[in-house]
């Protein structure tokens, strides 16, 4: 018989203070006495899109370190993850060496995080390397969409944080809601621009519930027998919208508003914020915990 550990543990929904509408993610306390494999495979458990794993970071600068496995692999980097391993580590009790800040290690080296003034925590997007969509793939996309609404002039680009994102813009909100891709060649595409997805953002009115309605696709290995897999809330897409409307002069003010998971009836609410005089871009939205206690885990290394 296995010897077993009780291991600490938060399943969390983020970018929604509301329970069930926002994007879920596992959290896992004390995470330094357990292997990749095991994180590996506590993380197919879950079965969620991301389990975050919480240890103490090798690096001085760092209030912790996080681990973020999705149910196959490892990410350097995401976003939702990121939101909602502080979240749970605050609530834990943790005090954070410099107040109203965090800095998180993880794969993509150090992100910053910071309180805001409605109480919400926001993270630095990292660096993203930018590719553009050749224009001869126009066509295609379109008709892997299925739709005419593309929106040109902001070039459809692939943006990879850490999480790669092919983002793409669409004439409307409805036009983004309504759409009803071909898994196949949608995956094709974003594979030939080493994309794990697409983004997919529409403006809404002016009067609308947000500057812009978003949603995510996962294509092709990414997405598992389905071929295409719609991700309810995504904080890496929104870090990369936010940088590509920013380089490509495009940036709707100095603070805007991202509604995602409606399609999927969930109610994500996303904030992007530019600081003032500097390139630093702060994505932002709450979090409410969901189950908080423990999980046993066996102790041997063979998991």
């Amino acid at each position: 018989m296995p010897a077993f550990t009780n291991v600490r543990f938060k399943q969390v929904d983020v970018f929604s203070s509301t329970p069930f509408k926002g994007n879920p993610l596992a959290v896992v306390f004390d995470a330094d006495g357990l292997t990749s494999v095991q994180m590996q495979a506590i993380a197919n458990w879950t079965n969620l899109s991301e389990t975050a794993f919480l240890s103490k970071p090798t690096d001085p600068q760092a209030d912790y370190r996080v681990r973020i496995f999705t149910t196959v692999a490892e990410l350097p980097f995401a976003g939702h993850p990121t939101l909602g391993a502080a979240h749970a580590l605050l609530e834990s009790g943790y005090q954070p060496k410099q107040a109203g800040k965090l800095v998180q290690q993880c794969g993509a080296g150090l992100v910053d995080l910071a309180l805001q003034d409605n109480g919400d925590w926001a993270f630095s997007a990292p660096r993203a390397d930018v590719t553009a969509l050749p224009p001869t793939e126009y066509d295609a996309l379109a008709l892997a969409l299925n739709s005419d609404q593309l929106d040109l002039s902001a070039m459809p680009c692939a943006v990879d944080n850490g999480a790669s994102w092919l983002v793409v813009r669409m004439k409307s909100a409805q036009a983004c809601l309504t759409l009803t891709p071909e898994s196949l060649e949608l995956a094709r595409i974003t594979a030939r621009v080493n994309a794990h997805g697409i983004a997919l953002y529409g403006p809404h009115e002016a009067d609308g519930p947000a500057t812009f309605e978003m949603r995510c696709l996962l294509t092709g290995t990414h997405a598992g027998p389905t071929g295409l897999l719609e991700d309810p809330v995504t904080g890496s897409a929104n870090a990369a919208l936010a940088g590509l409307l920013a380089a490509l002069g495009k940036a709707p003010g100095t603070q805007y508003t991202v509604r995602q998971g409606t399609a999927l009836g969930r109610a994500g609410n996303v904030t992007v914020r530019y600081e003032k005089n500097s390139p630093v871009i702060w994505v932002s939205g709450p979090a409410v915990t969901i189950v908080d206690g423990t999980f046993k885990c066996p102790v041997a290394k063979s998991l």
